[in-house]
């Protein structure tokens, strides 16, 4: 099979297209014949090496993080899946392998494809669909009737995030770009603040929760229109030592992400607020949550119309670097 892989770490984009044994499937495997893979701001941070400090792989790496495919076949121990079965997944991240032609996915990562959904629109789904949802229910513990402030949500994230929030019954703000803005409020957004035109720092304050998709320049910011006692989440800026706790990593990485987190974990609990950080967790039970939500509310992750094949991975990752794609970046087999 033919995959499309990184020899090492690296700031330029240097992918190759290698030939591959068909992966190996073991008794709670399901192997996926992948129909698309979507990109994402992760697999740059995966190929750069950014993110070894909390997922370190053995080299060569086929890189993506979430499908939509067809079961080719089962492991012993797999039930509710049988080959032909049309599915999605957002994969662990430490065994990812989506620009494939095959990948073996593990049976509790994996649902069903969403009613009347093409493989193209279900591979841009489970990653964003599932960042929002532990946001919000996880994270934040969002109740209904409470406001979240999403900084930067006029991307694939905020797509997402908005009409899950809202069938969770919150009351959601997005800042982003003027081209966004009359998409992101028919989806749901109560209200949205184009950056260019206005400071949400200046105009927005008592946020019950924030979700930082931006970095760390706007933490003060988002800081500061956080109501005491609220929780900023970031999913850009710096882990700190309760993400390392709740993931269990070693002695060593929980002193490391503790001292990198340190700053901002200070910073927000001088003003009697909270800081935390996320990575997105594969998890099927949640993903068929988020099937029904995108079943019920006929949620439609917009695809950018330029389309890329498995050979193109690496236009594909440079195409979502270097601006802003109208929809979701796909990966076409």
């Amino acid at each position: 099979m033919k995959a499309a892989q990184i020899k090492r770490y690296s700031k330029a984009i240097q992918i190759h297209l290698n030939s591959l044994p068909m992966p190996e499937i073991g008794p709670s495997d399901v192997l996926v014949k992948v129909q698309a893979a979507a990109v994402n701001p992760l697999d740059q941070l995966i190929l750069t090496g950014s993110i070894r400090v909390i997922q370190d792989y053995p080299m060569p790496l086929t890189l993506g993080n979430e499908c939509a495919g067809i079961v080719e076949r089962t492991g012993a121990d797999v039930t509710r899946f049988k080959a032909g079965d049309k599915v999605y997944a957002c994969l662990p991240l430490a065994k990812i392998g989506a620009f494939a032609e095959y990948v073996a996915i593990d049976q509790h990562a994996l649902a069903f494809v969403p009613e009347d959904c093409d493989f193209l629109t279900a591979s841009a789904i489970p990653l964003t669909g599932l960042t929002a949802y532990q946001a919000f229910t996880e994270e934040l513990e969002a109740k209904p009737g409470q406001t979240v402030l999403i900084t930067g949500g006029s991307g694939s994230f905020g797509e997402m995030a908005v009409p899950i929030a809202k069938a969770l019954g919150l009351r959601v703000i997005v800042t982003g770009n003027e081209r966004a803005k009359a998409h992101l409020l028919s989806i749901g957004a109560d209200r949205y603040i184009d950056y260019r035109k206005e400071n949400y720092w200046e105009v927005l304050s008592e946020v019950d929760h924030v979700i930082d998709a931006i970095g760390a320049k706007e933490f003060a910011h988002e800081l500061s229109v956080l109501k005491k006692g609220g929780r900023l989440l970031s999913l850009r800026t710096a882990p700190n030592k309760l993400y390392a706790e709740r993931n269990g990593f070693s002695f060593f990485k929980k002193w490391l992400l503790a001292a990198v987190g340190a700053p901002y974990d200070r910073k927000a609990r001088k003003q009697g607020k909270e800081y935390r950080f996320m990575f997105v967790r594969a998890d099927g039970e949640q993903l068929e949550k988020v099937t029904r939500m995108v079943e019920e509310k006929h949620i439609r992750p917009r695809i950018s119309p330029q389309v890329f094949h498995l050979e193109q991975t690496g236009e594909a990752i440079r195409f979502l670097s270097q601006g802003h794609p109208d929809g979701k970046v796909v990966i076409r087999l």
